[in-house]
């Protein structure tokens, strides 16, 4: 009893307390960066020569800077700049601008200091270099007023410099700097020039168009045309000056002098000019014209595109004007003819006989026509002549630029110039032949074509050229001819551009869609012959199979929707390809009304039908629908999978009716595909059993995960005319889709390493939709997603195990969140034109080498398909290529439409016997999720490090065409 005592006692009073060690606090350490100036103060001073400091400098300008070091920087930089010879100070000088241009940094500081410098500077280049470094200054000094007054002073003393560099500085920095509400005077005498205090920039600037060199007036041109960019309004008394310079030696001169003729002619063009020699006035437009055309006969081809692009734009110009630019022939009325009294008063005037006074003052004087007296200077008769047939493409196709332009707005000069227009399409460069077919398209309102023009116009049909020919038959598709021998020779020409090139059908198809309609009269004498049709006798019925023929109809049914008389001269078998044809190409063939024809009347009705068919009623009905499955919560699961469906069914159909809407429709729908694809995957059977009960529903709705995200990549990508509001909806739904993967791999698959990594990142997932969609998340109120940021403390906090189960009561419980419909939705979709995929004859060649497949696709609603758009060639044994076209291979006929003409080179293995390959169009995306916030969460891990980081970007691709077969034949090498 004593020992047991005993040990009681030893048990009471040898307790081991363990009191908690209070840690020190950690002492803060502050980490300071070397200072930039300081190293380079360092090894400015080690620099022993000034290589060695050229050489420090040019390594110090490979390094950033940061914001707060620039000042101490410059401060080094301008103490040993005077310690050194010129070219260590030309270097200085040019860092000194670099640094000023550091964002955030205020140049206004070391103003002064480059300033001083310039006092003391002998080396010229160096001067410019600072001169440099001011204009760098000046405009980062945007409401300096008092600093931009005090450079320009210092510009205006320097301008006496004997370096060219300097002065072009200096004027560089009064057109940049210039104050452009100083007034505009006349009486300035010379740099020193000031009006109250402000310099007369303009004038000042003007009295360097004459220096000796060259490049100072270039400068000083650019000087003045900068003041007018900048908005000062430039006096009308340097229009002469500018009108000197266009005789310039000097290529450059020329060149800024026509763009101040032009700019001054758009100033003043009302305003009167006197012409030289003559008592004659002329508006400044007209006069400025006559001098820029004459340029395009300069003897530099830059100068020669500058004038010709000049002159597209002065539309103001008078008509007599324009004309004369298409005759090289001066014509009658720009010649200023002289009265009979005004030459009797010369002939007084110069008396009968001689006073002796002068020498050979009674010699006879040159005869004087009536007519030498011009109001344009013979050089610019036929500018436009001139520049069309000029030795440089370059300029041909700025002179047919200008014409296009000019024409546009004169339809009296459109008809003038159709010739030289038509003539250019036997240009030897194909770009200039491409942009006449153009410029012709643009202005064929205004124009209707001669047979002869129209037979110079189709010989471009054999152009070897595919981007010629089918531009051509988009000129064609808008033109107007004169004669029914028109229609018949451009048909006969079409025919045999399709039997020579079998791949422009569908171009050549729709250009005479276009053609009968605009000439319904023109084609209805040419019906009998184009249908070989006979009043007494029965002709056989042509092959549907002829693209020729199918040309023929589709001529000849455009025209007769406009000309109602036309249907009675058709025979029996023409109704009928008429209503096989309304089937197959209805977009070729218009609905026409043939009375007692009730197969064709009844398609009529069915077309018309769908047509008179509202698009608004079609939106009610869409957002009818969209209003019915809101209503879903209410439904038990039977139900509402059927609701789903037929709702789905309804709205694939609606999109098939309504093209309109069809990509509003075919996005609603494949919505609520995911769904109820969501909706068959959280059915209750599956939670409510243990996993190895249910292998078949887990693998089931694993399936249907993968599948929901697949669509929602297709919703995002596939889809454009999205907003924010859209867009944060189908990343909810991939939200729920990701949650659905984490549950069923937390049933399916043990271990705890891979279960933890997967919930970190489903955590990130949630953070990283917070801050995408901060805006949107008022809209997304009772959804998955909002229960899940409710409970975002205790989902950090909790074990891997727990936010599995919150994750799938969440997902059971959470309910259908409503679309909402932005104005206008587009799908992105692709028809492969060529190869057509139904021929039976395979392309056969040699195993181990390639036979190229021509591609040829139109692109709808794609944006920059340059990089998206992909092709993709699946073999029969599962190989698969995928082919990125270049850039070059895209074409851009219109607004949210393009072209693909690309060729695939194909290559296999040899084979016993044809296969077919399927070829189809990919759009490849990327999707890549904001960083995820840099706040780590402890809970499962012991430090911030091991968190796993952000997700990759996902990349993938969609096909958005249909597939299309090609028999193709590798047949073994021969040995």
């Amino acid at each position: 009893m004593a020992a047991h005592l005993k040990k009681r006692v030893y048990e009471e009073f040898s307790k081991v307390v363990q009191i908690p060690h209070e840690e020190a606090p950690a002492k803060k350490l502050r980490l300071s960066k070397p200072s930039k100036s300081a190293a380079l103060h360092i090894d400015l001073c080690k620099a022993g020569n000034s290589t060695d400091a050229l050489q420090y400098l040019l390594q110090f300008a490979r390094k950033p800077v940061e914001t707060e070091s620039v000042e101490g920087v410059i401060r080094i930089l301008l103490e040993h700049y005077y310690k050194t010879d010129n070219s260590v100070r030309l270097k200085i000088a040019s860092l000194l601008g670099l640094l000023s241009k550091t964002n955030g940094f205020n140049p206004d500081c070391v103003v002064d200091d480059v300033i001083n410098t310039l006092g003391n500077e002998k080396s010229h280049q160096v001067l410019a270099q600072l001169l440099d470094t001011l204009l760098v200054i000046g405009t980062q000094l945007p409401e300096g007023a008092a600093v931009r007054r005090r450079l320009v002073e210092v510009a205006c003393k320097l301008l006496s410099d004997t370096y060219f560099g300097v002065r072009n500085k200096c004027l560089q920095l009064l057109g940049c700097l210039g104050m452009v509400d100083a007034p505009l005077g006349k009486d300035s005498e010379g740099p020193s020039s000031s009006i109250g205090g402000v310099r007369d920039v303009p004038n000042i600037i003007s009295n360097y168009f004459a220096d000796q060199d060259p490049r100072v007036r270039t400068a000083a041109l650019k000087a003045m045309l900068q003041l007018h960019e900048r908005g000062m309004k430039i006096h009308q008394i340097i229009y002469e000056q500018a009108c000197r310079l266009l005789s310039d030696d000097y290529e450059q001169v020329r060149s800024a002098a026509v763009q101040m003729v032009w700019v001054l002619s758009q100033l003043y063009p009302e305003s009167i000019v006197p012409i030289p020699s003559s008592n004659e006035e002329i508006r400044l437009v007209d006069d400025a014209f006559g001098k820029i055309s004459h340029m395009i006969s300069d003897g530099s081809w830059m100068v020669r595109v500058q004038a010709a692009k000049t002159l597209g734009s002065m539309l103001q110009v008078s008509p007599h004007f324009l004309e004369q630019t298409l005759d090289k022939k001066l014509m009658s009325d720009l010649r200023r003819k002289r009265t009979a009294h005004e030459r009797a008063k010369e002939l007084f005037a110069s008396g009968e006989f001689s006073s002796g006074r002068k020498w050979a003052d009674d010699a006879p004087k040159e005869r004087l026509d009536s007519n030498t007296v011009n109001l344009i200077a013979s050089g610019a008769c036929g500018a436009f002549v001139h520049g069309l047939e000029d030795e440089m493409f370059e300029v041909r196709i700025a002179a047919v630029e200008a014409l296009c332009q000019l024409a546009r707005s004169s339809p009296s000069f459109a008809e003038k110039c159709l010739d030289f227009l038509v003539d250019m399409f036997n240009d030897e460069i194909e770009e200039v032949r491409l942009q006449s077919i153009h410029v012709l398209r643009e202005i064929s309102t205004h124009i209707t074509l001669r047979e002869d023009q129209l037979d110079t116009v189709l010989a471009v049909l054999e152009d070897s050229s595919r981007d010629i020919r089918e531009a051509l038959h988009e000129l064609l598709c808008y033109t107007n001819v004169s004669t029914k021998e028109c229609i018949q020779l451009a048909l006969l020409d079409l025919l045999k551009n399709l039997n020579k090139y079998p791949t422009d059908r569908n171009s050549v198809w729709k250009c005479l869609k276009f053609l009968g309609s605009r000439h319904p009269t023109l084609v209805l004498p040419l019906v009998p012959e184009l249908l070989s049709t006979h009043p007494y006798f029965d002709t056989p019925e042509p092959d549907m199979d002829d693209p020729a023929y199918i040309a023929v109809l589709v001529l000849v049914f455009n025209a007769a929707k406009s000309c109602p008389t036309m249907p009675a001269l058709f025979s029996d078998h023409t109704f009928r390809h008429y209503a096989y044809l309304r089937d197959s190409l209805s977009h070729l063939v218009p609905p026409l009304r043939l009375l007692g024809r009730k197969q064709v009347y009844s398609l009529d009705s069915v077309d018309s039908g769908c047509g008179s068919g509202s698009v608004e009623s079609a939106k009610l009905f869409l957002q009818q629908s969209l209003n019915r499955v809101s209503t879903i919560q209410n439904l038990e699961t039977p139900g509402a999978q059927d609701l789903l469906n037929f709702t789905i069914r309804d709205l694939q159909r609606l999109g098939e009716l309504q093209t309109e809407l069809a990509g509003a429709a075919d996005f609603c729908a494949t919505y609520l595909r995911c769904q109820l694809l969501l909706m068959k995957a959280l059915q209750e059977k599956l939670w409510n059993m243990a996993v190895p009960l249910c292998l078949k529903q887990n693998v089931t709705a694993t399936a249907a995960a993968q599948q929901i995200l697949e669509e929602t990549y297709k919703l995002e990508f596939l889809y454009s005319g999205l907003e924010s509001r859209q867009v944060a909806t189908v990343h909810h739904v991939r939200l729920q889709a990701k949650a659905l993967q984490l549950v069923l791999t937390a049933r399916s698959r043990p271990g705890m390493d891979l279960l933890i990594s997967s919930c970190e990142k489903f955590l990130q997932e949630i953070e990283c939709f917070q801050r995408m969609f901060l805006t949107q998340l008022p809209h997304l109120q009772d959804s998955f997603v909002d229960k899940l940021l409710e409970l975002m403390p205790r989902l950090s906090s909790c074990k891997p195990v727990e936010l599995v189960k919150i994750l799938q009561t969440t997902l059971r419980q959470s309910g259908l969140l409503q679309l909402r419909l932005p104005e206008q939705i587009h799908r992105a979709t692709a028809t492969i034109i060529e190869p057509t995929g139904e021929s039976d004859n395979p392309l056969r060649f040699t195993s181990g080498l390639v036979v190229a497949l021509d591609i040829d696709a139109t692109l709808e609603h794609v944006q920059d398909p340059q990089d998206k758009v992909k092709v993709q060639v699946l073999y029969p044994d599962g190989q698969s290529h995928v082919i990125h076209p270049k850039p070059a291979d895209f074409r851009k006929p219109g607004p949210d439409r393009h072209r693909l003409i690309t060729q695939v080179y194909l290559s296999h293995t040899a084979w016993t016997e044809p296969s077919q390959v399927e070829v189809r169009l990919l759009l490849a995306y990327s999707s890549s999720p904001s960083s995820p916030s840099s706040t780590g969460r402890a809970g499962w891990s012991d430090s911030i490090d091991s968190l796993p980081p952000a997700e990759a970007a996902v990349e993938g691709t969609i096909p958005f065409s249909k597939p299309v077969k090609v028999y193709i034949m590798p047949k073994p090498a021969r040995r």
